[in-house]
């Protein structure tokens, strides 16, 4: 079986299982919520890890306190490399954080305008996205534009890693889900616009920007844009339950350590990311909080205000119907509940 068949075998299974889900609440999801609470954090990730997880990275930043790491399970299974809290790890969807942050910048110094259309930037767009006249940029950010998610599109999973190289070409012509402003649905074609908007109204790649911008006044020097920027030993493997394959060396953007994620929010959240009048601009269109997942990767990053607290979970196992993206907020909510008993 080659790579890409086994890659739509994992779509078709996850659409599946997905719908199943519905109806089905596994006995792991209950175990895991009505055990005893531990007394520790990394009590609580031995028992995340025996209940199934390959591997697991939490870091915790608790105002007045160093830094804390805990690990469990593999950085790699198949060479039983135990996990390493300084590994690189794919963040996916953590990442429309800091293009955020790079908008709501940009819009202060006038580069860009939340008001503007995306007919205003990619005229050519017009008849191919419904309602481009009327979508703007704020809309964009916000998932309100009723833009299609290309990754919805089961077309798109047949050659997943080739097909990325080409996503729009998922989302155009299609009917759009919602008028402008009428609805909410997550879509990462928004955030696939707003990223070439950026490299447009810039004149360069907005990796530099971003890199400019937030990397490098955070000194967040373990945050990537590619695979190809880092060492793959540094990368933390990655596993979809029932398959051998370590998912590893797929491209799926951005990767960054736990540490320099919750370095990030913690200054996202403080508004030390922000120059003066940006945070007000960020907070009229985007969240402070974030999750991603892909293939073989899982995360979750919040700042908890009632223990000045952020939490950075990394899980290096997914999963067909979503059980272990479920199972790992129960996990999370645990590991937040422990540092409240513990303040």
């Amino acid at each position: 079986m080659t790579k890409q068949q086994r890659t739509l075998i994992i779509r078709i299974i996850l659409f599946a299982g997905t719908f199943i889900s519905m109806f089905f609440v596994p006995w792991i999801l209950v175990k895991a919520w009505i055990l005893p609470l531990p007394d520790t954090v990394q009590e609580q990730v031995n028992e995340a890890i025996g209940h199934g997880f390959d591997g697991m990275i939490v870091y915790v930043d608790e105002a007045g306190k160093p830094p804390a790491f805990y690990t469990g399970g593999w950085k790699d299974r198949k060479n039983k490399i135990p996990a390493d809290p300084k590994s690189l790890f794919k963040i996916a969807s953590i990442s429309k954080l800091y293009t955020a942050v790079a908008i709501a910048k940009l819009a202060k110094d006038q580069r860009l305008s939340l008001d503007e259309t995306l007919a205003d930037y990619y005229p050519e767009l017009v008849g191919r996205i419904e309602n481009a006249e009327e979508i703007t940029l704020s809309l964009m950010v916000q998932h309100r534009s009723g833009i299609p998610n290309f990754t919805n599109n089961p077309a798109y999973w047949e050659n997943e890693q080739e097909n990325g190289k080409k996503a729009l070409e998922f989302a155009i012509d299609l009917p759009a889900s919602f008028k402008p402003d009428k609805g909410y649905e997550y879509s990462n074609t928004n955030y696939l616009l707003l990223r070439d908007i950026m490299d447009k109204v810039l004149g360069y790649s907005h990796h530099e920007y971003i890199k400019e911008e937030i990397l490098v006044p955070l000194d967040l020097n373990n945050t990537f844009f590619s695979l190809s920027e880092v060492n793959m030993d540094d990368v933390m493997s990655g596993y979809y339950v029932g398959f051998e394959e370590d998912f590893k060396t797929n491209e799926n953007g951005m990767l960054a350590t736990a540490e320099d994620v919750g370095t990030f929010l913690r200054a996202l959240n403080d508004g030390t990311v922000f120059k003066e009048g940006e945070k007000e601009i960020y907070s009229s269109i985007y969240v402070y909080k974030h999750g991603g997942l892909v293939v073989g990767y899982q995360s979750l990053a919040e700042y908890h205000e009632d223990i000045d607290a952020v939490v950075v979970q990394f899980i290096n196992t997914t999963d067909f119907a979503g059980y272990d993206w479920n199972l790992s907020e129960i996990i999370y909510s645990r590991i937040v509940k422990i540092l409240r008993k513990g303040k």
